[in-house]
């Protein structure tokens, strides 16, 4: 019975990490970590180990003891099926760097209405004159976005692959007095742009005229 039992290690963890792909795929577990392109290849990889592990367990691979390392991995594939990936988007922008490098490009083409906080950013980095942009309606979401030396943004994380490579950007927000911006909140605001001086210089600045709390979007990573 022990060796039974030990013979079934091995194809049971690889269909447990096996099940933890297929089911981060079909969950949408993905959409925190890893842009959408690359969903279906996670998604196969799943159903390849699940094919590996019918077959060790048909061919039935005799062990006489039991694997630890196999079986710690079986472990820890039941625990990251049980507990669903919730990141600190802040706390790792914290620690990245936020230069778009390349990807800056300038675009007037899109109503200022219908921009979004990247579109917004993207502006602003490739033409900062901030007086071309004061009044210009501004309706974006994103989450709050910690500043270690000033108020808090309203920020995303744009990604080419993943977490691992995420960018952090941010737009400066005129909160309204006695309005407390919580880390990680995820924010609605139509208002106006506007101008401020920081450090001598002029820069652009979000007039909220309407905010609201939204849920975390399904797919809150942009590329």
């Amino acid at each position: 019975m022990g060796e039974s039992l030990a013979a079934l290690i091995r194809p049971l963890a690889l269909a447990l990490w096996g099940a933890v792909l297929l089911v981060s795929t079909l969950t949408g577990r993905l959409e925190l970590l890893l842009r959408g392109v690359f969903h279906p290849l996670v998604g196969l990889s799943g159903v390849v180990l699940l094919a590996i592990a019918l077959q060790q367990a048909l061919q039935g691979r005799r062990e006489r003891r039991w694997n630890r390392s196999w079986a710690l991995s079986g472990l820890l594939a039941i625990a990251v099926l049980l507990v669903p990936p919730n990141p600190s988007f802040s706390d790792l922008a914290s620690n990245r760097n936020s230069d778009l490098g390349s990807e800056v490009e300038l675009d007037f083409l899109l109503p200022p209405g219908q921009r979004s906080l990247t579109d917004w950013v993207r502006l602003l980095r490739s033409q900062p004159d901030p007086q071309l942009y004061e009044g210009d309606p501004v309706r974006i979401s994103g989450f709050v976005l910690t500043q270690p030396d000033g108020p808090p943004q309203l920020g995303r994380l744009l990604v080419r692959c993943c977490l691992a490579d995420a960018t952090p950007i941010g737009l400066p927000v005129h909160w309204p007095k006695g309005f407390s911006a919580q880390a990680d909140q995820w924010l609605a605001i139509e208002g106006r742009m506007g101008v401020e001086n920081e450090a001598g210089q002029q820069r652009s600045v979000v007039l909220p005229e309407r905010i609201r709390t939204i849920p975390r979007p399904a797919r809150p990573l942009e590329p």
